[in-house]
């Protein structure tokens, strides 16, 4: 940003990455015809695949994650008047779903150690007209979705479990998506395993399935995956453990580092690292600003961004029920970032320029704070 040679001048890892697999994947595709047709062997190919690690009986392949939660709330009969409650700190489009169904989000506060949905809250947050709860693996940490699951059963709401963020992670012993009444998985472009869109909605309550089925086939799937998109995510999904476990070594790698507090994990929890989240401590850094401290690495060529913004800061106050003034979100909003997970398949490599891009920040902090510079866009999905 100074005008010095990065430490990564070729800038983070492609993704998707091409390998092996997607090449003989496209070259069948290629030969068959089987990226034109309405029906082919892939869809069920990896819907099987799915279902057969996460544990579940019914799987629904659709065109992004966005539309899978909207299609588990459906499941779950949301409506007008509903209230369904999720984290302040979450993606966007999960508040956008349940406003979408005319149902009014409530937002509890998340944990301190980590961003996570803070559960020990939630029993505060339900009323006679709570149909659902929405929990999202994000960024590198892991809901304490045991704990939650006693609640839903105990009060009879709908737990819909947000696996975007996190396919392949072990949560108390189970996978991720297999705690959920209903759990949903992204297949968008950035994502651990991409289609570059599409998304898929799992369940073992036939029920839930059956209104899935229903609200999507209308003569034809409303919301599709191609097959052409269904194959090329089998060899990832293949892949996918390996890739975690390579991903974790490397997380493990880097260590304490200055100024960021890397979420908790526990013992129990193995997270899938589509982000890295950390609290960020500006004071590390001489008052340097979170958003031109993210700008800084990415001109080092390493994919820092500032995380979400609060739920309850980008929306009117009149579409959502808040339990308390939700501190922690909002420490979250000005403090977290995250790490974008292709560098981290590089391991030691990595974990050295990760290392020295942080020390360059360090020593020229003063000047980056008070430089004139542009500002970068923040890349937040």
């Amino acid at each position: 940003m100074l005008g010095g040679p990065a430490v990564r001048p070729e800038g983070p890892p492609e993704w998707p990455r091409r390998t092996a697999g997607t090449d003989a994947v496209l070259a069948q595709l290629r030969d068959s015809g089987d990226w034109g047709r309405y029906h082919g062997p892939h869809a069920a190919a990896i819907s099987q695949a799915i279902t057969a690690t996460i544990g579940v009986e019914h799987l629904q392949l659709c065109s992004s994650g966005t539309v899978a939660v909207e299609l588990a709330l459906r499941a779950a009969q949301v409506r007008p008047g509903d209230e369904v409650i999720l984290s302040a700190y979450d993606f966007k489009a999960n508040f956008t779903n349940i406003t979408l169904l005319g149902a009014t989000p409530v937002l509890v506060d998340c944990r301190e150690n980590d961003a996570q949905l803070d559960v020990s809250q939630v029993e505060a947050a339900i009323t006679d007209k709570t149909k659902a709860i929405i929990a999202s693996h994000l960024q590198g940490g892991l809901v304490e979705i045991a704990a939650l699951r006693e609640i839903a059963d105990r009060r009879r709401i709908v737990l819909i479990e947000d696996v975007c963020q996190a396919p392949g992670a072990n949560v108390s012993g189970r996978p991720a998506g297999a705690w959920g009444d209903i759990a949903t998985f992204s297949f968008g472009g950035s994502k651990l395993i991409t289609a570059g869109r599409g998304g898929a909605v799992v369940t073992s309550r036939p029920e839930l399935a059956q209104r899935i089925k229903l609200f999507t086939q209308r003569g034809n799937d409303a919301y599709p995956l191609s097959e052409i998109q269904a194959a090329l995510l089998l060899p990832q999904w293949k892949q996918l453990a390996t890739d975690n476990a390579r991903r974790w070594e490397t997380v493990q790698q880097l260590g304490d580092l200055r100024g960021l507090r890397r979420f908790g994990v526990t013992d129990s929890n193995h997270p899938a690292f589509y982000k890295v989240g950390f609290w960020y401590d500006p004071a590390a850094y001489v008052g340097l600003p979170r958003d031109r401290f993210c700008q800084a690495l990415r001109a080092e060529g390493i994919p820092f961004d500032p995380g979400f913004a609060g739920l309850h800061q980008i929306h009117a106050r009149r579409r959502f029920r808040a339990i308390g003034e939700l501190p922690t979100a909002a420490r979250a909003c000005a403090q977290v970032v995250m790490l974008h997970h292709p560098l981290l398949l590089e391991g030691t490599v990595a974990v050295e320029q990760i290392w020295a891009a942080l020390d360059k920040v360090a020593q020229h902090a003063t000047m980056l704070r008070d430089a004139s510079l542009p500002t970068a866009p923040n890349h937040r999905d």
